[in-house]
């Protein structure tokens, strides 16, 4: 009888434990979505009025115009930047709907409903995020121009509570679809046995796969849109007629403020939510697999939901972050809008740390197992292994801040050496990307190192949703970076008052700060998840090690590590293939509106960008996406894991340089443009040229190539996965290719 009371106490014990799970990865999205309405709601409310009194002169230097002429340009401007961000994305995501159908009937033949389920769901559930956080971006951007024309901090607040939109609606829905499907695999396709949950989550990392296939589309063709229209505003605008690329008679203005929203808002975020979505996978295969020992964590079905929960509690973390940042930072002066960003993360972070020590301490048991090899797991250990990829996550960001703000040195010395040339300034600024991959580089080795000790490819898989704990302000202050950039050419195409500009100017480089300190997290955490769904591919294709002496896998390193390149060189080709007709066109246009015969196309510019962005994203997504499959399919999984390994060595440096030396030329020039050189190295010096150059030539290192390179390594990492059992099939005994005798 006593027993019988111990065991039903037990009993009750684990399904309170069930519920409170349950309760966990449910009530916080709701409140992320509640808080997201919130502020769309206030944002809606704010009223496009002008001052109560009196206005700046012009940035012509003509007298005042008249402030209804002025809000009535605001709008005029913003509506095109909407409609042109909204046909672009409705015209990309007809072709992702094509992809999907495709690649369904490849999914369901091979790898079974489920999968191919879980495939479209994550497919719809990025496409979804990115239309919010993009639709958000481009109501705020008019909104955040005419706050900072009223006062500063008002302009900050704006950008950064329209930019927590995304974070909380892209992390809530990722959460809450992801627990949704959980519970109808668990319920309904798959049994509640432990030993179905191998099944049940190789079958879910189906998610993980459709949320990485969008966000590689929506990088590479948000990158080579942005990125034609930036780099032809530019060479055509500046360098040729001495105006500014936001500049209204400039016919790649709209083009250009379009692209930061479907590049920088609806492309990071489903960079953003991929990661989210595929470490959670990885580390639910891993987990899952542990059913075979005993105290294996797959027959504990709330220690199982830990990595889900970590992210959902990541929302409230954020919730909190965002009530309490203005009284700790106040942004009223220029010099203080840095500082109140970096803030954001800062709070978040010290606020995770304890949240992520309780959650763990209460759903994880004391000890369990997750193979032989590792089968004394502790709370302790897998708390590690969040916090060291946490703050791993913090110390990157500084450092790519470090490298390109012009608060400090680096930067600063590229603009001085462009006083000389142009070519100087180039040759400083790839120098600095190189040093750059130093720090990350150690950060993300010293969490591999200690995680997979620890905890193995289990503990891995932690230290990434470990760096994506505080994606809810992440994102935040990644997607204020493009509003305050928005707002700013709208500032200068209405004509508002010189000292706007100053603002917005200054709203917008700190902005510039953020975005790449976001690529650094994108990047970071792109490393540790990749290496987790690697291993989580090892357990699925039955693979025991990985030997480089292995004819086989040093074939699929030598392959894997060349394949960032190959990735690399056709996105920038892209580029220069989309920019060189971007320019022609504003060449054309640009004399006849100097010469009074014409008014500037707009809509001209704007399908330039869309159909060159589309057409030639198809050969760089069909490289990353056939490559894993088809190398395990003809030279055996030993080929498709030295692929992954060589992939994310290679892709991760080139990432980082690439990234952090377009980011440090664009600041660069933005030093000078300042004054930070003195008055006779502004705008228009030849310093400047050679500054502008430097920036043109970055631009694709930086928002194109650079940050799709993460994606890169992730997609081919979960396409390994999601494929490991046909892959194994298609292997010989020894791992080598099924045709060799």
């Amino acid at each position: 009888e006593g027993d019988s009371q111990a065991h039903n106490t037990l009993q009750a014990a684990m399904a309170a434990t069930d519920h409170a799970a349950t309760l966990l990865c449910v009530v916080p999205p709701s409140l992320g979505v509640l808080w997201a309405l919130k502020e769309f709601v206030w944002l809606k409310g704010i009223k496009l009025s002008g001052p109560k009194a009196g206005l700046s002169a012009p940035l012509s230097g003509a007298s005042p115009g008249e402030v209804a002429d002025i809000l009535k340009s605001m709008e005029e401007i913003s509506s095109y930047i909407a409609v042109g961000a909204t046909a672009f994305l409705n015209k990309e995501y007809q072709y992702m709907v094509v992809y999907m159908i495709a690649f369904s009937c490849i999914l369901f033949p091979l790898v079974g409903a489920p999968t191919c389920l879980a495939f479209n769901v994550g497919c719809i559930t990025s496409c979804a995020c990115g239309y919010i956080g993009m639709k958000v971006a481009v109501y705020a951007n008019v909104r955040t121009a005419h706050e900072a024309w009223l006062d500063l901090q008002k302009g900050f607040n704006v950008a950064l509570r329209a930019g927590s939109v995304m974070g909380f609606c892209l992390v809530s829905l990722g959460v809450f679809v992801l627990f949704g499907l959980l519970v109808l695999f668990r319920g309904v396709l798959f049994s509640t046995d432990a030993s179905d949950a191998e099944d049940l989550y190789e079958a879910l990392a189906g998610y993980g796969l459709g949320g990485s296939s969008i966000a590689l589309f929506g990088r590479v063709g948000g990158g080579i849109y942005t990125k034609a229209a930036d780099v032809g505003a530019d060479l055509s605008g500046k360098n040729e007629f001495g105006i500014d690329e936001d500049d209204p008679r400039n016919p790649a203005c709209i083009a250009d403020n379009v692209g930061d929203n479907v590049g920088d808002v609806a492309g990071m975020g489903a960079d953003l939510f991929g990661s989210f979505a595929e470490s959670t996978c990885a580390a639910f295969v891993i987990a899952g697999s542990s059913y075979k020992v005993a105290d294996g964590i797959a027959g504990n079905y709330p220690a199982t939901l830990f990595p889900l929960l970590m992210s959902s509690v990541g929302i409230i973390v954020g919730l909190v972050t965002m009530m309490v940042v203005g009284c700790f930072y106040k942004v009223n002066e220029v010099s203080k809008i840095e500082s109140a960003l970096k803030g954001v993360l800062n709070i978040s972070t010290v606020l995770q740390t304890p949240a992520v020590i309780g959650l763990a301490y209460y759903v994880l048991p004391a000890k369990f197992a997750l193979d032989e090899k590792f089968d004394n797991v502790t709370p302790e250990k897998c708390i590690a292994s969040v916090l060291l990829g946490l703050w791993s996550g913090l110390v990157i960001g500084y450092a790519t801040e470090y490298y390109t703000s012009h608060t400090y040195r680096p930067v600063r010395e590229i603009s001085e050496t462009q006083r000389v040339s142009a070519a100087t300034g180039i040759i400083y600024g790839l120098a600095l990307g190189y040093l750059s991959c130093i720090v990350p580089t150690i950060c993300i080795g010293i969490t591999v190192a200690v995680a997979h000790t620890v905890a193995g490819m289990y503990g891995v898989a932690l230290g990434a949703l470990g760096m994506l704990g505080t994606v809810t302000m992440g994102l935040a202050i990644d997607v204020y970076g493009p509003i305050s950039d928005n707002a700013g050419g709208i500032a200068e195409m209405s004509k508002l008052g010189a000292d706007v500009r100053r603002k917005t100017d200054a709203l917008d480089a700190a902005g510039n700060t953020t975005a790449a300190i976001g690529k650094g997290f994108a990047i970071g955490s792109a490393a540790l998840v990749s290496l987790a769904l690697f291993g989580a591919f090892t357990v699925r294709a039955k693979i025991e090690s990985v030997d480089i002496l292995d004819p086989w896998t040093f074939t699929g390193l030598l392959y894997g590590a060349m394949m960032p390149y190959a990735f690399s060189a056709m996105t920038m080709k892209s580029v220069g293939i989309a920019a060189n007709d971007m320019v022609e066109e504003c060449m054309r246009q640009l004399k006849l509106i100097f010469e009074g015969s014409a008014k500037p196309d707009y809509e001209r510019c704007i399908a330039i960008s869309t159909d060159a962005s589309l057409r030639e994203m198809i050969a760089p997504g069909a490289l990353v996406i056939i490559s894993p499959l088809a190398g395990g399919v003809l030279f055996g999984k030993n080929c498709t894991a030295g692929m992954l390994s060589g992939a994310l060595v290679s892709g991760v440096q080139l990432a980082v340089s690439m990234s952090n030396s377009g980011g440090a030329w664009d600041n660069a020039k933005k030093y000078i443009e300042s004054g930070g050189l003195g008055p006779e190295h502004a705008k228009g010096s030849n310093a400047h040229k050679a500054a502008v150059i430097g920036d043109t030539v970055g631009d694709p290192l930086k928002d194109t190539s650079g940050p799709s390179l993460n994606i890169v390594v992730k997609l081919s990492a979960i396409m390994s996965l999601v494929f490991g059992s046909v892959i194994a099939d298609y292997s010989g005994p020894t791992g080598g290719p099924f045709w060799l005798k």
